[in-house]
C-alpha cells in the first residue's frame, strides 16, 4: 500500500531511513528494540513521527555479542 498523501510530521519506514541515512531493516529493528514506536497507520504501514524518529537516530545503541563494531 502506498500512501497518496502523508500526513505532516509523520514518515513511512522508507522515508524515516532515507532521513537518517539508514536501511528500511534499521528503522524495524529501532522499533522492535523499542527506540521507536509507531505513531499512526496501520501494523503493516506504520507512520512514524518525526520528532520520534530522529530522536532514535541520537539514541544510544545497546550492543551484542558478536555485533560489527561501528566504524
Amino acid at each position: 500500500m502506498q500512501y497518496t498523501s502523508i500526513p505532516p510530521g509523520y514518515l513511512t519506514t522508507a522515508l524515516a531511513a532515507h532521513a537518517c541515512g539508514v536501511q528500511p531493516a534499521t528503522v524495524r529493528d529501532w522499533v522492535r528494540r523499542g527506540l521507536l514506536h509507531r505513531a499512526a497507520g496501520s501494523p503493516r504501514h506504520p507512520l512514524y513521527d518525526v520528532d520520534a524518529v530522529m530522536a532514535a537516530k541520537l539514541a544510544a545503541k545497546p550492543t551484542r555479542a558478536g555485533q560489527r563494531a561501528q566504524r
